[in-house]
């Protein structure tokens, strides 16, 4: 559950725009209802997915307090606080969870044919040959590729957006960087990034979650000059 979310919760109560009541088994009607349901619905999935423990209670409690003026059990700042920290947990659970994944693939992945796997942990596959010159880490280049995760969801690609990237090889994630000195110009390789070499436990953005191993289709266009 993102602190955001929480903050737009109480945004809406404080502020009246929404209100708060025991529904019951009530079918939702209203476009206020619904909306209530809905975000019940979103609220009870993330918590769910990221394992958190929530008392259902203080949370009905919190809404009231805040639409109805009462005096709060803590301050925001503490509960800010509690938001935040509860986040982070979910976060290093996600990593984690998503890292045995992606190191479970990996050790798979690299007995495949044709899969090299370098030092540090990055997998590549050539699937085009290149004839020109290879890019050093100061060097700038050219490039088209497209981005995966492990489930096959495309997050990234500049042929989608029918534009090839210009970049500095030093500027980008450490997989890119090592693997991109490992090609020539005119060359297409399928790297597949461990998270350590990727983003890490932060991630990039929604669509890149917490611990993620990715899958790149890298096409090295020329060295900028």
């Amino acid at each position: 559950m993102r602190v955001t979310l929480f903050m737009m919760i109480i945004t809406l109560l404080a502020t009246g725009i929404v209100g708060i009541a025991i529904a019951g088994d009530k079918t939702p009607d209203t476009l206020e209802e619904r909306f209530s349901y809905g975000l019940g619905l979103r609220m009870g999935t993330d918590f769910k997915e990221r394992g958190f423990a929530i008392d259902p209670d203080l949370l009905l409690k919190g809404m009231q307090d805040a639409m109805e003026g009462n005096e709060p059990l803590m301050t925001m700042d503490e509960a800010q606080q509690a938001m935040m920290e509860l986040s982070q947990i979910g976060q290093k659970k996600a990593a984690a969870a998503k890292k045995a994944e992606g190191t479970a693939f990996l050790a798979e992945n690299g007995k495949k044919e044709g899969i090299q796997t370098t030092a540090s942990g990055l997998q590549y596959k050539e699937l085009q040959a290149g004839t020109g010159a290879t890019p050093t880490a100061t060097d700038k280049v050219k490039v088209h590729y497209k981005g995966t995760l492990l489930s096959g969801q495309e997050f990234d690609s500049s042929y989608k957006r029918g534009e090839p990237a210009t970049f500095g090889v030093n500027q980008v994630i450490k997989g890119w960087t090592e693997g991109l000195q490992l090609m020539k110009e005119g060359g297409k390789y399928q790297f597949f990034i461990p998270s350590e070499l990727a983003y890490g436990d932060q991630g990039a953005g929604r669509a890149i979650g917490p611990g993620e191993t990715l899958i790149f289709e890298v096409e090295l266009l020329e060295i900028v000059k």
